[in-house]
């Protein structure tokens, strides 16, 4: 299929395309779908994933960046499950830049998403679509670990706690690198985010705190956070009124930590 396009996968457009029917199945199966979900895919590819999801789902829409593959995706389901090829629906886009979808909300988000820009789609997704109830979603290895870290373990940052903010994320099995066309050079990982409120708060004003404590990682935050109040006194100032010790570092609060302290008074 490749060929007759003419397709060189691209580091720029993150494709490593997956094409393991034992890992397509599995994934399948761990995103626990129901009959009457509506999946987003993103960066479907030559549709592997694309063909194990559509039996499971009600619907699937799939966000493909590159106009081939766009095109090629919905002639490929015809072809092989032509009793489910109406269940699809192509859209040619940026996920990161999608600002609304076709036909019925989505459900569940399920990708192989491309490792370059995996954090922020998967973000801007969950944000754009509070209709997703579930996500389960094949990142880099580096990046399952920080999405799914608890407080206060080395890998938790900023993925940690703004993923945090849409639900509980875990780790949901590794993937290793010949599933994939062409090969990474890095191991990968399967996360799982179920949906949950989030905590009371401001989300922007809460993310803004996030970004400046971790900006620093190393300093207490009375100093990490300096230029974000107006200087030392004024972060320690917010951090007491908040009940957070001055002396502590971003990698010990949890996002309902973030959320209160972003919500105090200047």
């Amino acid at each position: 299929m490749a060929r007759q396009l003419d397709l060189r996968p691209t580091k720029t457009l993150g494709q490593n395309f997956l094409h393991d029917a034992n890992t397509i199945r599995r994934i399948v199966r761990t995103a626990e779908l129901r009959p009457d979900d509506v999946v987003l895919e993103v960066g479907p590819g030559l549709g592997s994933l694309t063909l194990g999801l559509l039996p499971a789902a009600a619907a699937v829409t799939a966000v493909e960046i590159d106009p081939r593959l766009a095109d090629l995706l919905p002639r490929t389901v015809a072809e092989r499950r032509p009793d489910l090829a109406g269940r699809l629906t192509v859209v040619e886009a940026d996920a990161l830049r999608v600002t609304g979808l076709p036909g019925p909300p989505p459900t569940a988000l399920v990708a192989n998403l491309p490792y370059n820009v995996a954090v922020p789609v998967l973000l801007h997704l969950l944000e754009l679509l509070p209709s997703l109830r579930r996500a389960l979603v094949l990142v880099q290895a580096e990046v399952a670990e920080r999405l799914a870290a608890p407080p206060g373990s080395p890998a938790y940052g900023v993925p940690s706690v703004k993923a945090a903010w849409y639900g509980r994320a875990h780790r949901a099995g590794s993937v290793g690198r010949r599933v994939f066309w062409p090969e990474p050079n890095v191991d990968s990982g399967l996360v799982a985010l179920d949906r949950h409120d989030p905590p009371p708060g401001d989300r922007a004003a809460t993310f803004a705190v996030v970004d400046a404590a971790f900006a620093t990682r190393r300093k207490g935050l009375r100093a990490a956070l300096a230029r974000w109040a107006g200087g030392p006194a004024a972060a320690e100032a917010r951090l007491r009124a908040a009940g957070i010790d001055p002396a502590t570092r971003g990698e010990q609060l949890s996002v309902a930590d973030f959320a209160r302290l972003a919500a105090t008074a200047p």
